[in-house]
């Protein structure tokens, strides 16, 4: 099966028709030699390095069979132009080589070098493109908690306001005891206390008998 590259950006995708000669990258990793007192020089293995990718080939004008792979590709300057709309976009593409030892990975494009046409190619585009492996970073937004407001304290119940009792006395009514300075002072407000008492009453405010505690609303 036919080794193929491919540049993909989204729904937008190009093929190489020419591959390049070589598919050849490096996978770096950084180490640093450190000296220790009493073992000698050490060495601390870090993280893989990012993996650099270099395309060196051409995009023909014209279909040829000899070193196409496929048909129908687009023109060399429409290539050149998709290739910077992505520049421009800022964004990581695919990079993306089938068969064995292949390659599936975003990257960034470094750098995009043209040739002039060369002689004998009218038309065709020799280009470099510099690639390299792109790695998401991403940021956890932590959320801290603001702290509950206390409750307010809740006001002091009021105390309650000792009823106000009168013990009927022989010769009362509710006429005469509305009267008396220590009640009301105004006999017109016998119905206040008939009312706060008209279960120990009864239906006639008339009848009300010695030793009876009644309560002497405000």
């Amino acid at each position: 099966m036919a080794v193929e590259f491919w540049l993909i950006s989204g729904k937008e995708r190009l093929r190489l028709p020419v591959n390049p000669t070589a598919n050849a990258y490096d996978s770096p990793f950084d180490y640093e030699d450190i000296e220790v007192e009493g073992l000698g020089e050490v060495t601390n293995i870090k993280l893989r390095g990012l993996r650099p990718f270099t395309i060196q080939t051409f995009w023909p004008k014209h279909y040829n069979p000899t070193y196409c792979g496929y048909r129908g590709f687009i023109s060399p300057t429409a290539f050149v132009a998709k290739i910077e709309s992505w520049r421009n976009r800022r964004q990581p593409i695919q990079y993306v080589v089938t068969g064995a030892g292949g390659v599936n990975l975003p990257v960034t494009i470094r750098d995009f070098q043209i040739e002039a046409e060369r002689a004998g190619s009218p038309g065709d585009i020799y280009f470099t493109l510099a690639l390299k492996e792109w790695r998401e970073v991403r940021v956890e937004r932590v959320t801290v908690a603001k702290p509950k407001p206390k409750p307010k304290p809740r006001p002091p119940k009021p105390k309650p306001v000792p009823k106000k009792i009168y013990v009927v006395k022989k010769g009362d009514c509710l006429w005469n005891i509305a009267k008396k300075p220590s009640v009301y002072g105004d006999a017109t407000k016998w119905r206040k206390i008939y009312n706060a008492n008209k279960k120990l009453i009864g239906k006639n405010p008339n009848l009300i008998y010695p030793g009876q505690k009644l309560v002497i609303p405000k």
